[in-house]
Parts: structure tokens; sequence; C-alpha cells
């Protein structure tokens, strides 16, 4: 399954390479302890066992395993060809109405939580193999569950909600600094998990494809257009209409894209010639070019949108991708848009993405790989971080 790490891959190498971190890291590096404290909170309102796992990247030695409850690394052992069982990493969670404290050690992964079974993982020569619930026979397709991702390192913590790859459980997360407020980010509005269903449900275009049933019936979880597209319950032509109509706008105007904030001068300008958008930079030279998308290249932000850590095509195709999704390059030939009032208004948009935000108590979510484009992801980010939150909300 193919996975879209925001934090350690795209948030920490572009923005740092950027100089955004620093307005947000307010103490010296010494300051991040080697873990600080996650306090899990299950308001879910159901009786199921759940079960927590710690996994990602040991950023002191490199190496890939999960940390215990105690904050403790343990290194995946050799994986092997077919995969092998991976050991047990499971924490015990909190029941219904109760809490625990785990401790996460610096870290760039995920915390993923599952409802009344423990997930299945295994390993290959080649590392973890995460779950892939939109192929009907991996093992984990009948588990209700999710995850949150991560960073903590010497320059703080951050912490998202997201739904890239799916929306499944209602959770929400935040960290409270040293001697400050709590944030947080992620919680629904009320009746929003079920209001989101209904409204995907009532979206024409096989939208309502995406979502996947337990053998009983129930909800598990809707899968991203991505992987609807992939598996054939979204029509692949989902955004050619889209995209057609940004191709012929813009072989006659100027697609001008200034992808850092702080940076308001950096300025690339894009123009198509017959299947190619080219952009140049102030001084008319051409820097990188991109062929016209197709809808999985849009919705997993790949592909033909690829967006390597430079300083250049990377930014560009973020910028792009983002558009795309939130179909705001045919109002606005400057991007990004940073009216979200002009979001998701084209009949040809991210449907899936326009209903999660549609239903975030703060208008925040992780619809897509590159949401943070402008700032309108589920994340919250400490420098001097104290205490790491994980609340599991209620489904109704």
């Amino acid at each position: 399954m193919r996975k879209r790490l925001h934090l350690p891959a795209i948030v920490a190498a572009l923005v740092t390479a950027a100089g955004l971190l620093t307005a947000g890291s307010s103490t010296p590096a010494a300051a991040v302890p080697a873990t600080i404290p996650l306090k899990i909170s299950n308001n879910s309102g159901r009786g199921d066992a759940v079960y927590i796992y710690n996994l990602g990247t040991n950023l002191a030695t490199g190496q890939q395993g999960w940390a215990d409850a105690a904050g403790t690394f343990h290194a995946w052992p050799a994986g092997g060809n077919p995969p092998t069982p991976a050991p047990d990493a499971s924490i015990a969670g909190p029941g219904n109405g109760g809490s625990i404290t785990i401790q996460m050690p610096k870290f760039s992964g995920r915390v993923y939580f599952s409802y009344g079974q423990k997930l299945v993982f295994k390993l290959t020569t080649g590392g973890l193999v995460q779950p892939a619930v939109q192929n009907p026979s991996d093992p984990n397709r009948n588990i209700l569950f999710s995850w949150s991702e991560y960073t903590l390192n010497n320059d703080g913590l951050w912490i998202n909600s997201t739904q890239v790859d799916m929306f499944s459980v209602p959770y929400a997360v935040g960290v409270q600094p040293v001697g400050g407020a709590t944030k947080t980010t992620g919680h629904l509005k009320a009746g929003g998990y079920n209001n989101f269903f209904n409204a995907l449900r009532g979206q024409p275009g096989g939208w309502a494809n995406l979502i996947q049933t337990a053998p009983n019936g129930s909800v598990l979880r809707a899968l991203a257009p991505l992987y609807g597209v992939e598996t054939g319950a979204l029509p692949a032509n989902a955004m050619d209409d889209y995209v057609n109509r940004v191709w012929s706008k813009y072989s006659s105007q100027t697609l001008t894209v200034t992808p850092f904030s702080n940076e308001p001068n950096t300025k690339y300008f894009g123009r198509v010639s017959g299947n190619t958008m080219n952009f140049t930079n102030s001084a008319g030279q051409t820097v990188t070019s991109f062929q016209k998308p197709d809808s999985a290249s849009i919705f997993g932000c790949f592909k033909l949108l690829d967006a390597p850590n430079d300083l250049v095509r990377g930014p560009i195709s973020r910028t792009l991708c983002a558009g795309y999704n939130r179909s705001t390059l045919l109002t606005n030939p400057n991007q990004p848009d940073a009216n979200d009032s002009g979001f998701y208004l084209d009949t040809v948009t991210n449907h899936y993405s326009r209903k999660i935000h549609a239903q975030m108590a703060d208008g925040k979510a992780y619809g897509f790989a590159f949401d943070d484009v402008g700032a309108h992801e589920a994340l919250v980010h400490d420098g001097n971080p104290q205490t790491a939150y994980l609340t599991l909300d209620p489904f109704n």
C-alpha cells in the first residue's frame, strides 16, 4: 500500500528548506526530551477492546521498528519472502471512558489504533508491510482502525489527524507545550461521522463506492479516491473534464505559482504547450515541466504530479496538486489560493476531501496528501512539547 507520509518526508524537509520552522520553534533543541508522554483517551462510546501501535523510524539510528509503552525502541527483525509475521507490537489501549499514557520517543512514524481486533503486520526483506485495505484479501480489511502520523525530533513535535488514505475512526490529536495551552485538531462536528458517510452516499459519479462495510453491514471506512480509481470503484476519468478545462485556459493565459508564503518574490509561471505545462522563473528560464495529469496523479499527488523534496519542482507540484483537488485553478490564476471559501466549488472536484472538511469542527483535515498547502491540514506543532494527546471520539 502506498503510504503518504506527510510529516517526515514532505513537511519537515520542504518547510525546513524554506526556512519556515523557525517561527514555530521557540525553544532550543536541548529543550526537547528523549521521550514525551502521549495520553490516549477513549471517548468512542464503544465497548470494543482497543489496541495501540507506535511504529516508525528511530531518528537517532535510522532503524525501523516499534516503541513499547515505556518508549523503548525495538528494531524489526529481518523479514522474508513471502512475508513473515511481525512481532506483536500492540499496547493494550483504554476502555471506553478511560485513558492511558504511553511514552513517545524521537520517532517519525505512526500511532495505529484498532477496535475489537489486533492488526496484522508482516515483514518482507524490504521492511514492514502496512495494511492495504483497498485489497479485499488484506487481513486487516474487516478491522476497524486508523492512525495518526507524527514526528518528534529536536525541533519539537508535529502530530496530525489524517484521512489521506481513508476516513474511518473519528479521533483528534493535540499537543500541550511547556507552560502553554493545549492545541488540538481533528474533532468532527456533532453528527459529523454519519453526516460524512450520508453525504458520500448521495454524491453522484461513483463516490459512494468508496465506502467499505464489514460482513455484518456496518461501516468500516471510506477509501480515499486514489484507491477508488486504482480498484475501479471510482471512474478513472473522474477529473478529466476539469484537467481539460485547465489545459485550455492556460494555453492562452499564465498560471502564477508562489509556493513559499515567506518568499513572495519567488514565483514561477506556467503555460501549456501541447501536452505539457512548462514553468519558467522570473528570468524566463524553464525550471520544470508537467505532462497532462490523470485522475490518479491528482488524487495521489504523485506520478505525473511527483513532488521531490527540492526547492523548485516539489513546491510547484504541491501547489498544482492542491489546486486540482480543490478545483481552484480555473477560478484563480494565482496559486495557491488562500481563500478556502472558493474551494471545491466546481462540479468536478475531490468530493471526498470536500465532504471531510465540511464535517470538521475547525474546518481542517488531511483530505489529500498536500492539504497542508496554505495550512488547511489537521496538524498541530510545538517546539517545546510537554504532552501529546490522542482522543478517540464518539461515532454518533
